[in-house]
């Protein structure tokens, strides 16, 4: 048996979940399946404290009462391999526009600043603007924008990234710290959080606050269109080593992405969790998946089947371990889609910076949720 969706759309997409027992997933080869059970139950937490992620449409989502029985469960679970095989059913997900999936990764940067601007540290690092809000449906129809400003009641556009970088926001007390370069905050951006080390060894944790809503443009891939850098050699890596040679071009290159991030400074009580992702939960290295959240309910269990870059020099390359869905990206759209968060440090770096990895994921959906979307 099994079920499709028709998604009409800018990008018309097709998925087809099959269902699968849970004895086809192997489970009990996961080694750490105790850190997927400690991530969702973070995720319990929030959906049964109200569930911000059901405002939204999600295609796989069901409905917040669809969840509860299963994040009741959680919080009592003593066994993290029945709890999973207990409580969800498994659906292998076939994306017809993209096969083979498609599985990235991202991470925590860790750079030098300041909490006050110098000659070593001039790059600010900004906290959301009383004037960027979220747009009405309405609004959103006519604008083509999930978020923007208004002026005289009319919805526009919010300010752009050459504008913001040269000022635009100046003298509204909207920022954080500072830091070295724009390339540096830049990369933070597009990791959406990050670790700031100040002077005296304090280290200042950020995390995602909003986005400008303008739309993201990958700079790699613009890089890769004018044959700068191959796209099979693109990377993370590949792409700062361009922009430390050509500092002027990189500029010019990074307003082409309009998008642009802003951060809000979080206390960590547990310093092996990661920033706060768009879940409203503390990311967990290794299990946290950003995934497309048009199509899949924060807190989904996700098999994961892919593998680590050549070069993370893993012994073992593959991938194959249970997720949890706690955040989502510009960039992740489609339904066989997810982007890895990996933490922090030069190992996260690398594996996050290198990984562009095909695979196939599994969703364990709760049996209420799977009845209200009608799987089988």
């Amino acid at each position: 048996m099994m079920t499709s969706v028709d998604e009409t759309g800018p990008v018309s997409k097709r998925v087809r979940l099959d269902p699968v027992g849970m004895s086809a997933i192997p489970l009990e080869g996961d080694k750490d399946l105790t850190l997927a059970l400690a991530a969702f139950q973070r995720q319990a937490h929030e959906i049964l404290d109200g569930g911000a992620g059901f405002a939204r449409l999600v295609s796989f989502g069901g409905t917040r009462a669809d969840w509860l029985a299963a994040c009741r469960a959680a919080l009592t679970a003593q066994d993290a391999l029945t709890f999973f095989t207990t409580n969800f059913k498994a659906y292998r997900v076939h994306d017809e526009e993209n096969a083979k999936g498609l599985f990235t990764g991202y991470y925590e940067p860790e750079v030098a600043g300041s909490r006050s601007q110098t000659a070593e540290f001039p790059v600010p690092l900004y906290r959301k603007p009383d004037d960027l809000v979220t747009f009405t449906e309405q609004e959103h129809r006519l604008t083509g924008l999930r978020y923007g400003r208004r002026d005289g009641g009319r919805a526009l556009p919010y300010i752009e990234r050459r504008e913001i970088e040269r000022g635009a926001l100046s003298g509204r007390g909207l920022e954080i710290c500072w830091v070295k370069t724009w390339a540096e905050a830049f990369f933070l951006q597009i990791q959406g959080s990050g670790r700031v080390l100040l002077p005296g060894g304090e280290v200042l944790r950020l995390s995602y606050a909003a986005k400008s809503g303008l739309p993201y443009t990958g700079i790699g891939g613009v890089l890769a269109a004018r044959g700068t850098i191959p796209r099979e050699q693109m990377s993370m890596q590949s792409l700062k080593a361009w922009m430390n040679v050509n500092p002027d071009d990189a500029r010019h290159l990074m307003w082409q992405n309009k998008s642009f991030v802003f951060f809000r400074e979080i206390t960590v009580t547990d310093e092996a969790l990661g920033a706060v992702g768009a879940a409203r939960v503390h990311l967990t290295p290794g299990r946290s998946l950003a995934v497309d959240r048009s199509n899949w309910m924060f807190g989904t269990p996700v098999w994961l089947e892919t593998s680590y870059p050549p070069e993370a020099q893993r012994t073992e390359p593959d991938i194959k371990r249970l997720m949890i869905a706690q955040d989502t990206g510009s960039a992740i759209r489609g339904f066989a889609r997810g982007d890895l968060y990996w933490g922090w440090g030069e190992d996260a770096a690398v594996i996050a910076g290198h990984m562009k990895s095909p695979g196939r994921m599994t969703v364990l959906l709760p049996h209420a949720v799977a009845k209200t979307v009608g799987l089988p």
